[in-house]
């Protein structure tokens, strides 16, 4: 039966329980929606949490090796693939095993085949990078291996980072064959690095340096001036050569190998010998140090006054020629110079290579010896007579000589004569009848001369001779019994404006104008005609000039005078007229 509508209390029932009911499904609808929201945000933390950005490093476990290619399971059900090379160093074979955890680069979290796109060599990369900029920034070494060769250098694995080691810093010395360093695991010194554009350089040599230098003041420090000790030879220039006294170079300079002269030093080492040197010097600061071997030998120089006596002759070989003159060794050790001005009599700037050659076996004498300095002067002409000295010898003044004419000057001519020495005739002494200057005309370079010998001067090394005085001395000849004060008879030659020429005996003479006549206005030369024989006194006999000085008026005043003395004096009362004419008269 259906409960009436108008029953309160089946109304008042109905009405609470519908109440009720609706409540419990708000509640439960409430409660679902917030189960439902819970769910979602737990769900979205979950693939926050589990799976992870794309270009990041994550960690995976090898689940599979095949094909060559190792599958990592990264997580959130994703795996992906990578060569088994990338998991190998440069020359190494790869290590890895199933079950080892490693870190990989995701590309992209899924591909085509549903694969997440993974990379070992960018994961290492990135990891390298990381590492090297924090050794960078603290000037740490790096550990690489040289594995490939690129213009001007080789590039270097840093543990999956890619460097260039250029070619000036694989080594301190230049690097012929980089081959054994190939594959080699070693410290590097980074000198630059650009993570944005991927640039890294590096350097071998800063590491060697460093080891070296440090190896150096090692070895230094247990070094002192003095020591003798053994060493390699290294390297070798023209200079010198690098000896290695382990670990550290010593220079061992060419003037200090031996006494004697070393040209090269090639001529007494060789590279890889085994010598014993002295520490000469050592540079604590820049650490250099120089040695010797000379040093560790008697020195030759303690012995050479002893030996080399002031004006001792001696055999030699000559070492070394300059412009200036030419070394003789006269031992090991001891080298002497002959200055070019002491190496020939005759030979006047000569260069010494045209008189001796180098080798040459020559006798030379000791002039000085300056043991403080450690040098000898030597003589090549003092072992040979002086050719002056033998000509003079041979040939007193007034030999004849003959010779070829070398060379013509403005004041002579140069005659060859034995022994490689000249004469010289000067222009005086070519005619008796031509000035020099018209005589000189008639020589030409390479004519054979007749000369004779007028004059040797050994100190200043002089010969003089004469071309005229061949036919011997006309003018001597000529006037043999003629003095001052003679009277002779001389024969016109020319008429002049100032006076007359005249001859005697082949000698020509001149009168000047005021010497023609006691009286002025008989001191005329046109009284006079060429051919005329005239008495004159001669007033003056010049040897050098080869003249007679000659003078009608001083004849007259010496006649004057001798006519006074012998027939009177103006005193007795008698002329001069009368006195002359008496004179005259007894002349007659």
């Amino acid at each position: 039966m259906v409960p009436s509508a108008t029953n309160p209390k089946t109304n008042g029932y109905n009405h609470s329980a519908r109440k009720k009911h609706d409540v419990k499904e708000t509640r439960d609808h409430m409660a679902q929606s917030a189960s439902m929201e819970e769910f979602e945000a737990l769900l979205q933390e979950s693939f926050e949490i589990d799976t992870p950005s794309e270009g990041s490093v994550v960690k995976g476990k090898v689940i599979a090796i095949e094909a060559g290619q190792a599958i990592i399971d990264v997580g959130y059900k994703m795996e992906g693939r990578v060569e088994l090379k990338e998991f190998a160093n440069p020359g190494e074979a790869p290590e890895i095993a199933v079950g080892d955890e490693v870190e990989v680069f995701l590309d992209r979290v899924e591909n085509a085949r549903g694969e997440a796109v993974i990379s070992r060599d960018k994961a290492r990369r990135e990891e390298a990078w990381d590492r090297l900029e924090k050794a960078y920034g603290d000037d740490a070494r790096v550990e690489g291996a040289i594995f490939g060769r690129v213009k001007g250098g080789f590039t270097v694995d840093l543990g999956g980072a890619v460097a260039f080691l250029p070619g000036s810093q694989v080594d301190v010395r230049p690097v012929r064959d980089a081959g054994p360093l190939m594959g080699l695991k070693q410290p590097f010194q980074i000198l630059k690095m650009d993570r944005r554009r991927g640039n890294i350089v590096v350097s071998r040599r800063a590491i060697l340096e460093e080891s070296r230098a440090e190896q150096r003041a090692e070895v230094i420090g247990k070094l002192n001036e003095g020591d003798a000790v053994d060493g390699v030879v290294k390297n070798i220039t023209e200079y010198g050569a690098f000896v290695d006294l382990g670990g550290v170079d010593g220079l061992l300079h060419v003037t200090d190998m031996a006494w004697r002269r070393v040209n090269h030093p090639s001529e007494i080492l060789s590279i890889g010998e085994t010598v014993k040197v002295q520490v000469i010097k050592i540079n604590k600061e820049t650490h250099r140090i120089s040695l010797g071997m000379k040093q560790l030998q008697d020195d030759p120089w303690n012995l050479v006054e002893g030996k080399y006596p002031l004006d001792s002759t001696h055999t030699g070989r000559v070492t070394n020629i300059t412009d200036y003159g030419a070394f003789v060794e006269l031992e090991p050790g001891v080298e002497g110079l002959v200055h070019v001005s002491e190496m020939s009599w005759t030979k006047k700037n000569v260069h010494p290579g045209k008189i001796v050659s180098t080798s040459q076996e020559v006798e030379v004498m000791v002039l000085e010896i300056d043991t403080v300095k450690r040098r000898v002067s030597l003589g090549l002409k003092q072992t040979m007579r002086n050719p002056w000295e033998v000509f003079a010898e041979t040939h007193p003044e007034g030999t004849e000589v003959e010779g070829e004419v070398k060379n013509i000057t403005e004041f002579g001519l140069f005659i060859g004569l034995d022994n490689d020495i000249d004469g010289m005739v000067h222009l005086s002494d070519l005619s008796w009848d031509q000035r020099g200057e018209e005589a000189i005309q008639n020589y030409r370079k390479g004519d054979m001369v007749q000369a004779v010998v007028s004059e040797v001067d050994v100190d200043k090394e002089r010969i003089s001779l004469s071309v005229k005085a061949l036919g011997g001395d006309k003018f001597a000849e000529a006037v043999g019994g003629v003095k001052r004060g003679s009277i002779i008879t001389v024969g016109v030659t020319a008429i002049e404006d100032g006076g007359i020429e005249v001859e005697y005996e082949g000698m020509k003479s001149f009168i000047r104008r005021s010497d023609l006549s006691r009286d002025r206005a008989e001191q005329r030369p046109e009284r006079f005609g060429v051919g005329d024989k005239v008495d004159v006194r001669v007033t003056n006999v010049d040897s050098k000039t080869r003249r007679l000085g000659l003078s009608i008026k001083a004849r007259e005043i010496a006649e004057e005078k001798e006519a006074v003395e012998q027939y009177g004096s103006s005193d007795s009362g008698a002329s001069l007229g009368d006195i002359l004419g008496a004179a005259l008269k007894g002349d007659d």
